[in-house]
């Protein structure tokens, strides 16, 4: 086992009365990607700030190796005195580092490196502090949230660069699927101290559970084991008054243990007030456009959106998720066509720039409109402290201005107060953004169970998955041209109907230029220098024969069977009402179409085989 590059031993750090780590360890060997997990406020980016040496704990060890270059994501980078993202990026190079990386980097983030810092939005900024960070290259780097504001080409492309690169990892993010693809480790921050799990993060929920139904088992056996005490001290047989003065001290030892041990820190408990049901017909688009000077950003797209459904919008940065959604929604007129609402809407809306934020409200004030200390909650009058409680916020931060939360309190904030409103409705631009894991888990239930309906824009692909019926993507994701496309099913659904015709694709174009180069061969065959005809140098076995006259035909046969299954997913309602079937129809489809390729192959062989034989 190679020495540890980075460990932190026993650490330490109190704000306020309650430790906010109480002997948290974390260790760091070269190669590790560790992906470091827990629930908003448990104390994360502060273990990976003290891991840095941007923070010192109160008491613990710290040993970074001498040697070892260190690089730190920040979340709300200092650009100082520099005048373009290129000179910000190339000072985090050491000596003997490739500049070109900067200019690598940058481009693959969307970022020329000419821009002004100061006039960056907070995703630019973001992209050019991971410009920064990843160009040297470090023997450590920590990530913390990095793929916030990133769209999902970006965040894969990361994903790749993470996979190959040299350093040492430690990542903090809220992207599962991001997580399961990266990491090789996992340290689990919960109440204070940490546990490692030496495998990545697709094992760790299995495992949190397992830890936490053996806790839960063990509190219950220290309770029988007071529970037999406190019986032997009221009926016991007296014995020696020494040795019962010690059994006395032991079960008061037992009772502080008991009465002292704090459960895993609390999840969100809520649901969202209904309110009176919508028509059947929620939205209507028919041939609905937007362009912005030349740039097209939504082609003719029509839509039928009913109550019930769950529907994602995915695409780069820049595709005009948002502008779709405001047409939508109406709080924007297409240039050309039309949108109708339905009836008896109730619309909530949670933004992803969190601009219905007052920073210097106060939660109580926030949640119930500066109207007292209660607020109606599916029709029950509720005191804030304890609906503020299901959000695992204290009744002592009632009076907390909303500044002094961090960003993934902010959104569990919103979420609170959205979810209080009555609403048939929910249109969530980017909810996934600073929530823990925890915290999604109950967002997935809410909109899975919403009896009403929700249009999601997200880069959160394992959201997509578990929650939406079907996905709006542009129809050329790498240039967007205004085009959109919905699809079946959450994200991975439309990665396989993507593949599909571009498979069919290629197959078109492999057959086209099979038959122009059989046409080509047939022409050029012809006399020799003598004008006598080319004799054959064999013939085809009667089995190569059968094949080459049918093959075409079983190819005709698959199309058509390809045909039905595509019709019978192009119902958007399928993958919610019978995603068994969808499942079956996309592995059906799969098999079908390699059947195809492999038929097209031999086809080809024997095509050329014949031309040779007969040419």
């Amino acid at each position: 086992m190679a020495p540890p590059i980075l460990k932190l031993d026993d650490i330490v750090l109190t704000f306020g009365g309650t430790p906010l780590l109480n002997g948290a360890a974390l260790q760091v060997e070269p190669g590790d990607r560790i992906c470091l997990v827990g629930r908003n406020g448990s104390g994360k980016s502060t273990l990976l700030k003290i891991a840095a040496g941007l923070i010192e704990p109160q008491s613990g060890e710290v040993f970074r190796h001498p040697s070892s270059t260190v690089r730190y994501l920040e979340q709300a980078p200092d650009f100082g005195a520099y005048t373009t993202v290129q000179a910000y990026a190339e000072a985090g190079l050491g000596p003997g580092d490739d500049p070109y990386r900067v200019t690598y980097l940058l481009s693959h983030l969307g970022l020329s490196g000419e821009e002004n810092p100061n006039d960056l939005s907070g995703g630019e900024a973001r992209r050019a502090a991971l410009a920064r960070v990843l160009a040297p290259e470090p023997d450590i780097l920590m990530l913390d949230e990095p793929t916030n504001h990133l769209d999902l080409p970006t965040i894969e492309w990361l994903e790749g660069e993470l996979q190959k690169t040299r350093s040492a990892l430690i990542l903090i993010s809220h992207d599962r699927r991001f997580l399961e693809k990266v990491s090789t480790a996992t340290v689990w921050l919960d109440r204070g101290t940490s546990r490692r799990l030496d495998r990545g993060f697709g094992h760790f929920e299995a495992w949190r559970d397992q830890v936490l139904e053996q806790e839960e088992l063990e509190q219950h056996k220290l309770g029988k084991q007071i529970e037999r005490e406190e019986h032997w001290l009221r009926y016991g047989v007296t014995a020696r008054r020494k040795r019962n003065m010690r059994r006395l001290g032991a079960l008061q030892d037992l009772r502080s243990n008991y009465r002292g041990h704090k459960g895993p820190q609390g999840s969100v408990q809520a649901s969202v007030s209904d309110a009176q049901e919508s028509g059947k017909l929620v939205i209507e688009a028919e041939k609905i456009t937007k362009a912005y000077g030349p740039r097209t950003i939504v082609a003719p797209f029509s839509i039928r959106v009913h109550r019930g459904d769950c529907i994602g919008l995915v695409g780069p940065n820049g595709a005009g998720k948002t502008t779709l959604l405001k047409m939508l929604t109406g709080q924007l007129k297409p240039d050309e066509g039309k949108v109708k609402l339905g009836t008896n809407l109730e619309i909530a809306t949670l933004d992803q720039k969190r601009e219905d934020l007052n920073l210097e409200d106060t939660l109580a004030n926030y949640l119930t409109d500066g109207r007292g200390e209660t607020l109606l909650v599916n029709g029950e009058q509720r005191h804030v402290t304890g609906y503020m409680k299901e959000f695992l916020f204290q009744p002592e931060q009632a009076r907390t201005p909303i500044k002094n939360l961090s960003g993934g309190e902010r959104a569990r904030l919103m979420l609170a107060r959205i979810l209080s409103r009555p609403t048939n409705l929910l249109i969530l631009d980017e909810p996934t953004n600073d929530l823990d894991i925890e915290t999604l888990d109950l967002l997935q239930e809410i909109v899975a169970g919403f009896a009403g309906t929700v249009i999601l824009v997200s880069h959160d692909r394992d959201f997509l998955d578990r929650t939406v019926t079907s996905t709006i993507a542009p129809a050329d994701p790498e240039a967007p041209d205004g085009r959109w496309i919905e699809y079946a099913g959450g994200y991975s659904d439309m990665m396989v109907q993507r593949k599909g015709v571009a498979d069919e694709r290629k197959r078109a174009e492999k057959a086209e230029k099979a038959r122009q180069t059989g046409a080509a061969s047939t022409s050029g065959a012809g006399t020799g220098a003598g004008g006598a005809a080319k004799t054959a140098k064999g013939k085809l076995s009667f089995k190569q024969k059968f094949a080459l006259e049918n093959l075409p035909k079983e190819m005709d046969k698959a199309q058509g069977e390809i045909a039905k299954r595509e019709a019978e997913m192009a119902d958007p309602k399928l993958f919610a009402k019978n995603p068994a079937r969808f499942a079956a129809l996309a592995a059906e489809l799969e098999k079908l179409r390699a059947s195809i390729e492999t038929m097209e192959g031999e086809w080809l062989e024997l095509e050329m085989l014949r031309e040779e034989l007969e040419g």
